[in-house]
């Protein structure tokens, strides 16, 4: 990057912490640390709760996610919106009335301790988990810009959000969270901008979304019942509501944002904000993936996106793995010439530039798919070369997709600010993820468990101590992120693991009356374990899991409630 590039990064850097750090002063009670004292305007909680989703993850592997397997992704956000009016009608209500600090302590209240216990340490593991996977996305971001190592770069960005989420609390982490989304929709705008400029002179953007389309890149609907399809309209309407309910219900790094809110009304408005702007969000970011595919068309892209894996391939010192990489590339290059010149032909076509009178071969869109087709083959040959390389590792770079072409074309001072908007994205979901999990533990654990009377500065320092662990652990998790193939679906997959049972229980707390602590607790257990086989022993996607999860919690809590003698109804 050139100095104005880094010019503009720290500047947004610093004046992020910087501000987090003046917002947050004076969160000296836990009223005020946690929750900020019930302050918060809708406006600010509705770009705050954006900004706690659009994670660094968005940028890298959404855009990725785009231009590797097109815009059907946009699909897993279509529950989105009914799961938004079900919470904002009939949940938001209930935890402002009910006073508590967390989601799990709604359930001590409705059922008991041990049913509590259960739902928060489900959601420490998971939401830790989470966290440690929002903050690899960033250390991929500097190991591609300066070639530093990974884990080096996980550790400088763990100490810069804990800067001012520890001291600040959710005040300091939810006013910083207004300022990142603000940078972050320029900087969706700014790439979108420059994939569109970067195409050559005579391809407009009607030609560029024909290329996309023809190339199976606008896949955005799916219409098609597969259980196995990861994505569709109904995985999507029904497994993605239900994972949306689960994560917005029942996933205090949620819960905790329109806890915030000066009123019901406020967290409402919040919710619906965001039923409204997050399907938009996400097409726009996949169709800037989509456009990168298409500027690709004219344009070589690397056979091997992580250039330091590309490096390693390139030096091998296996003759024969280095005589059949020569081949390789080769093929690769011929194919993307192929490629390029039925690309250019389509357009011409398409705009009646070329017609049979002037005896060209006219192409067809089949000829394009076919096209695309050999630049993959030849491309995972590349693959597989390296994997005998690094001892039968598997490879995946889906994350590096969006990346090298921010670093290879985009202007100076553009650089910086997609890279600012990727650092705020990161800051934003890490510093909340953090916050919601240090909350957990003290009001959840530490408050209930251990020190009852404890005073407002003594759970104000041990949430400051928890948010500084919890940091440590998604650290931790994030060391091994590069293993986990395209982060987008994977913190996703993560979360599904675990929304399902957890939604389950607060189902049963919203919705049936008779049910009993002890049918909530085991409904929540063999629900969990149903999910972990169910992920194991079949292929169905990972967004049915949310189903799964939640209708045997329903189910078994319902039949255990049943035979028992009395209901604890509050």
């Amino acid at each position: 990057m050139s100095w104005i590039d880094w010019l503009v990064l720290l500047a947004s850097l610093v004046g992020i912490v910087g501000y987090g750090l003046y917002k947050g002063r004076g969160s000296n009670t836990v009223q005020g640390y946690l929750l900020a004292d019930k302050s918060m305007p809708w406006w600010a909680m509705g770009l705050s709760i954006m900004a706690t989703q659009a994670s660094a993850i968005t940028f890298i592997g959404t855009t990725g996610q785009g231009y590797s397997d097109g815009m059907r992704f946009v699909q897993f956000y279509f529950g989105l919106p009914l799961a938004m009016i079900l919470i904002a009608a009939f949940v938001v209500p209930m935890f402002h009335r009910s006073g508590v600090v967390t989601a799990y302590e709604f359930i001590e209240n409705r059922f008991d301790a041990k049913t509590r216990v259960a739902a928060c340490i489900i959601f420490l593991i998971q939401r830790g988990l989470g966290a440690g996977l929002a903050l690899y996305a960033p250390a991929v971001v500097l190991s591609v810009i300066m070639g530093w190592p990974e884990r080096f770069t996980v550790i400088i960005m763990a100490v810069i959000v804990l800067a001012y989420a520890v001291p600040g609390g959710i005040k300091a982490v939810t006013w910083t969270d207004v300022q990142q989304m603000i940078l972050i929709f320029l900087g969706v705008i700014a790439a979108f901008t420059t994939a569109l400029v970067l195409l050559p002179k005579n391809v407009s953007f009607g030609d560029a979304l024909y290329l996309a389309g023809v190339s199976g890149r606008l896949n955005a609907v799916d219409l098609s019942f597969d259980l196995n399809n990861r994505y569709n309209i109904w995985s999507g309407l029904i497994g993605g509501m239900f994972l949306a309910l689960s994560y917005f219900g029942c996933d205090q790094s949620q819960v905790q944002r329109y806890l915030t809110g000066k009123s019901i009304r406020h967290s409402r408005l919040s919710l619906i904000f965001n039923a409204i702007a997050k399907v938009p969000l996400q097409f726009f970011i996949l169709l800037t993936g989509a456009m990168v595919f298409t500027f690709y068309l004219f344009e070589a892209p690397p056979m091997l996106f992580n250039r330091v894996e590309s490096a390693r391939l390139a030096q091998t010192a296996d003759p024969a793995i280095a005589q059949q990489l020569s081949v390789v590339e080769q093929q690769y290059q011929q194919s993307l010439t192929e490629r390029r010149i039925v690309s250019e032909a389509l357009v011409l076509q398409k705009n009646a530039e070329v017609t049979p009178a002037m005896g060209s071969r006219l192409q067809t869109p089949e000829d394009l798919r076919s096209a695309n087709a050999a630049v993959l083959a030849s491309r995972q040959k590349g693959v597989e070369l390296l994997k005998q390389v690094n001892g039968g590792v598997a490879y995946d770079d889906t994350n590096y997709i969006f990346l090298t072409f921010v670093m290879k074309y985009f202007p100076i001072g553009m650089i910086g600010l997609v890279m600012a908007a990727i650092f705020a994205a990161a800051m934003s979901t890490i510093s909340a993820e953090l916050n919601s999990l240090a909350t957990s533990s003290t009001i959840d654990l530490y408050r209930r468990f251990l020190k009852r009377d404890g005073t407002d500065r003594h759970y104000v320092n041990v949430s400051k101590l928890s948010t500084v662990f919890w940091g440590i652990y998604a650290a931790t998790f994030a060391f091994f992120g590069g293993s986990l193939g395209s982060l987008i679906e994977a913190i996703n997959m993560v979360g599904s693991l675990f929304y399902g049972s957890l939604l389950g229980v607060f189902v049963l707390a919203f919705a049936f009356p008779r049910a009993t602590a002890n049918g909530a607790f085991i409904g929540l257990i063999v629900g969990e374990i149903t999910v972990l086989a169910t992920s194991k022993l079949s292929t169905i996607s990972f967004l049915w899991y949310n189903v799964v999860g939640c209708a045997v919690v329903v189910a078994v809590g319902l039949l255990i409630s049943r035979f028992e003698k009395s209901s604890r109804i509050e």
